[in-house]
This record gives structure tokens, C-alpha cells and sequence, in this order.
């Protein structure tokens, strides 16, 4: 046996596995199948190192069985990372994709260093982050709620004739229709049951953010994060928890990138070509700073709101705050007035220099909560 590295590529699913190891010096891989379950990748685990020699390293793509292989083998003794499925170099030519080239291709592509690193989450991590993703998803279960709600009495000819949905005047307005037959109104009871049912289930969801959001260690960063406007308790706890450890950041534009804000780009020789966002990265925080950045259109101030969110905050968060309402509101109105963008595109911009300015909130703030620590 030659002494090195084993490169392991694994195709995951949720009832089996395929795995591929390059054993050093050697460029045909062995290949296997086993089940996807605990007692096989213990099986697995000592198998690889057996049959390794020294050291074995493993790589799947991040994708639905999540970090649980991960964690099982690093229990195990053996390294493994999981890796973006979106950087996977691809070639052009290539017709054919199954499991089992999958898997060697990924224990190719690990060996030459061309694959990326997810960074995982730890399991408290993930616990808050499944937390606000539950929150997210209730909300657009009661936005689809009150859409069939609306559109069944639209059929029936009747509009609220009220300036808002859903304020209190509106709901006395639905509690007061009645229907002619019993199986309309059973069917527009039940519609509106269930979307009881779910505001009373966004609000207990809400409820129990707003606790995480008041413990360590999200207190004193969701308190910096509330200090920009647009931003409150749930917007500022999806950040920290999608996002999680911002040391891997080392700048704006490398959390930029990530977020799948900057232009695209397809330059060759002397004709640069750029076109809209990549997109790429997490789509959970360029959604709500996306939402946050409508905020900045309308003129640097202090709400009451807004004025009693930054009580108590340390001075130079204010201060990166307070620049920030400047400067986004005048580059949204610079792009749309002067540069004849798009509203949609000019908010785009001011989200991507958002999150600029969020970077510098917490990259800096972690470092000097690290210093004093250690002092």
C-alpha cells in the first residue's frame, strides 16, 4: 500500500450512497454502493480507513440529507466536507449523469483541489436557522391562504370595497357574508378557519424567534443588526442564522458574492459583458435584503420606531447606520433619476451595498468581541 491520501467522493441520497476512492497513486477509482443509514457508515468509515493506509478524506454536495453524513463520519474518525453543488466544475460536452460517475467524478475533482467548501453549521446553528425557515414558510402557507380566499369570493362577485386587506373592518366585512347553498359556505368557512389557524401559527413562531433573539449569542448582534433601517428582530435573525459565522468573510465583496449580488459577468479579449445578478448563494438573506432595501428610498430619518431599536448601541454601530441611510438613499435616487434604472434594479444595488455595510457591522464587531476576550 502506498503511503498518501484517499480521496473519497460520495453520491448521497436519502436510501443509499455511492462512493468512489482514489487510493494514492492510482487513477482508477473503487467504486461501491451502500445504504444510507448509521450502522453502514460505521461499516463504511472502518472500511475506508482500512483500506486507505493512512488517511482518507471524504466529499459529498450539500443538497436535502444536509450535514448528518458529515457529522456521523467526522464522529467516526474520518475527515469529510461537503462541498457546493453550483461550483462543481461541469464540462460541455458531458450527455450522460449517474450516480456512479457522479461520485467518481467528485473523488477526481476533490484530488485536484477544484472543488468548495461548504461551511457547516453547528447543531444549534441549524436548530435556529430550521427555526426561521419554519417562520418563512408559514408566512407564504398564509399568503397562499388568503389568495384562495379572495379569488373563491371573486368568482362569487364579491370585493371588499375597503383601501386594505385583512385590517379589522375587513375581517368583520368577512365574518358578515353568508352564503346561499351549505356546501359554499362550508367551503369558504374552512377557508377561513385555516387562515386563523395559521396567523395564530406565524405569531407563535414569531414569539419564539423573538426568545432565540433575546438569548446568547444573538443578543448583542441582532441589537447592531435592528440599528439599520429596514431591519428588525426577524430580518436581523435570518441573517445570523443563514449566514452564521461571518469570520469566513474576510471582506464586503467576498459576502457579496455569496449572496448572489453582483453582476454577472462574460468577458472575452476586449468586449466586456455584464448582465444581471448571479443569483448564486444563499436566496433566504438576498430576499429580505432585498425587502429591507425598499426602505432607503424615502429620506434619511429616525423614526420613533427606529430611535428606541438603537438605544444603548455602541457608537460606531450608529455611526455605520446613520451612513448607511445616507449614502443608499442617494445612490437609489442616483440610479433611477440620473442613471434611468429600473426601480427593481436600483434596489438591487442598494442591497448589495446593504449588505456591504452589514459586513462591516458584524465582521468588525466579532473581531473586537474576539480581542476583548482575549485581553
Amino acid at each position: 500500500m502506498k503511503k498518501g491520501i484517499a480521496y473519497v467522493g460520495m453520491d448521497v441520497h436519502k436510501k443509499s450512497i455511492n462512493v468512489a476512492m482514489l487510493l494514492p497513486g492510482e487513477k482508477k477509482p473503487v467504486e461501491w454502493q451502500f445504504k444510507n443509514d448509521a450502522r453502514s457508515l460505521r461499516r463504511f468509515a472502518r472500511k475506508v480507513v482500512r483500506e486507505a493506509g493512512v488517511e482518507a478524506w471524504c466529499c459529498y454536495e450539500a443538497g436535502p440529507c444536509g450535514y448528518a453524513v458529515q457529522r456521523q463520519l467526522r464522529a467516526a474518525g474520518v475527515g469529510c466536507v461537503v462541498v457546493a453543488p453550483s461550483l462543481i466544475p461541469i464540462k460541455p460536452g458531458e450527455r450522460i449523469k449517474t450516480d456512479r460517475r457522479d461520485a467518481r467524478k467528485l473523488a477526481q475533482l476533490f484530488r485536484g483541489g477544484l472543488l468548495t467548501e461548504v461551511c457547516p453549521p453547528t447543531r444549534e446553528e441549524e436548530a435556529v436557522r430550521d427555526l426561521c425557515r419554519c417562520r418563512e414558510d408559514a408566512r407564504k402557507d398564509l399568503t397562499r391562504s388568503r389568495h384562495r380566499l379572495t379569488k373563491m369570493l371573486l368568482r362569487r362577485g364579491l370585493v371588499f370595497g375597503g383601501a386594505r386587506a385583512w385590517t379589522q373592518k375587513h375581517r368583520t366585512w368577512l365574518r358578515s357574508i353568508r352564503f346561499e347553498h351549505v356546501a359554499g359556505q362550508t367551503a369558504f368557512d374552512d377557508y377561513f378557519f385555516g387562515i386563523e389557524q395559521l396567523e395564530e401559527r406565524v405569531k407563535a413562531l414569531d414569539a419564539r424567534i423573538e426568545e432565540v433573539a433575546q438569548s446568547e449569542p444573538y443578543r448583542e448582534k441582532v441589537g447592531w443588526l435592528r440599528c439599520f433601517r429596514g431591519i428588525d428582530t426577524l430580518t436581523a435573525m435570518i441573517i445570523l442564522a443563514e449566514l452564521h459565522d461571518f469570520r469566513r468573510f474576510h471582506s464586503a465583496e467576498k459576502l457579496m458574492s455569496y449572496l448572489g449580488l453582483v453582476p454577472s459577468e462574460y468577458s472575452s479579449g476586449e468586449s466586456p459583458r455584464r448582465g444581471s445578478i448571479t443569483k448564486s448563494g444563499n436566496c433566504h438573506v438576498r430576499r429580505i435584503l432585498t425587502e429591507a432595501a425598499w426602505q432607503y428610498r424615502h429620506r434619511p430619518s429616525l423614526s420613533q420606531a427606529l430611535r428606541k431599536r438603537r438605544e444603548g448601541q455602541p457608537p460606531c454601530v450608529l455611526a455605520i447606520a446613520d451612513k448607511a441611510q445616507s449614502r443608499l438613499h442617494h445612490r437609489y435616487w442616483h440610479l433611477v433619476l440620473r442613471g434611468n434604472k429600473p426601480t427593481n434594479k436600483a434596489t438591487t444595488a442598494v442591497a448589495r451595498e446593504l449588505a456591504g455595510f452589514i459586513w462591516a457591522v458584524l465582521y468588525l464587531g466579532a473581531g473586537d468581541a474576539e480581542t476583548k476576550a482575549a485581553a
